[in-house]
């Protein structure tokens, strides 16, 4: 695998979640953070299996709540035959502090019947986590349904990041294959548009295999956009996945800062290097960062990294 970028400020993390087993290919991860303003954070993220084929191992979403952002306890879970669907891969959670309540969309291969095509699903908004219900899940976006001759080449949309701007919702997702970040517009959460023709970010770099989004922290000027890829020479480059930066002054286009080599990879390494589906976000005047990373027996665990940016 190609190099990663030196800091030691990412050598230090918290223990978030671990699978359910300690053994290879049982992974927690592709965490999603909601916050109450002074008040709860909440994690939803992706458990998944090792006996299942590949694309299908993502077994329940679980939601966990915190008073400190640090520590979590698991208040809900979402398992993949109460949609029903065949597996789930990443959530994104959000909280809309005008209405109090919190929304959820959840991926995977639509309809359950038959091999489906990866899409996006929204179930109901509820006042608390807690609650969600997986029966209520409503396909939002679907190959072949959003951008008409536009989506041709796309057989499937994956892995939501979900965000409201003051103004409109935008989703940066994973369009297949190979994965590009496409991102998507919406006045109301529940009908997307495609921004653009093309895909948003596109291979390159050391990403030429897979490029695809991970998140957006807003920087006062402009955007960090958080991505993330692998190299078709890497060992299994489908999952071997690192991450870098990119820069947007208006998430019209962005600028890649880390062209020639991964920004993040993992510290404790087995087969796999990865470092993927992060969340990042402001809070207590530090940078806090939510991630899946791999461990030396590869399984994957969700780690928290705070970082004084002084």
């Amino acid at each position: 695998m190609s190099g990663v970028i030196e800091d030691e400020r990412w050598e230090d993390y918290l223990i978030v979640l671990r699978p359910e087993r300690n053994e290879p290919d049982w992974w927690a991860g592709a965490p999603s953070v909601a916050r109450i303003p002074d008040g709860d954070t909440y994690l939803a993220t992706r458990m998944r299996e090792a006996i299942s084929p590949r694309g299908k191992r993502g077994y329940e979403v679980r939601i966990l709540r915190s008073t400190d952002g640090k520590r979590f306890g698991n208040i809900a879970k979402l398992k993949r035959e109460e949609v029903p669907i065949a597996g789930f891969e990443r959530p994104s959670l959000l909280y809309d502090p005008d209405s109090g309540l919190f929304s959820i969309y959840l991926c995977g291969p639509w309809p359950f019947e038959g091999e489906g095509n990866w899409s996006i699903l929204r179930l109901d908004d509820v006042e608390d986590p807690e609650d969600f219900d997986p029966s209520t899940a409503t396909p939002v976006l679907c190959p072949n349904t959003s951008g008409g001759e536009r989506d041709y080449g796309v057989k499937g949309y994956k892995d939501p990041f979900v965000w409201f701007d003051g103004r409109r919702y935008r989703m940066l997702v994973i369009g297949y294959h190979p994965e590009r970040t496409y991102l998507f517009v919406s006045d109301d959460g529940r009908k997307w548009s495609r921004a653009g023709d093309g895909p948003w970010f596109d291979l390159g770099g050391w990403h030429t295999f897979y490029t695809r989004p991970a998140c957006v922290l807003p920087m006062g000027a402009g955007y960090l956009f958080v991505y993330e890829g692998s190299h078709p020479e890497w060992f299994d480059p489908p999952y071997n996945i690192a991450t870098g930066l990119a820069w947007s002054p208006d998430m019209r286009s962005c600028v890649d800062l880390t062209p020639r080599e991964p920004y993040l990879k993992s510290s404790t390494p087995g087969r796999y290097h990865t470092w993927r589906y992060s969340h990042w976000m402001w809070r207590e005047g530090q940078l806090w960062v939510y991630a899946e990373v791999a461990c030396e027996n590869d399984t994957n665990e969700v780690r928290l990294f705070r970082l004084d940016l002084h």
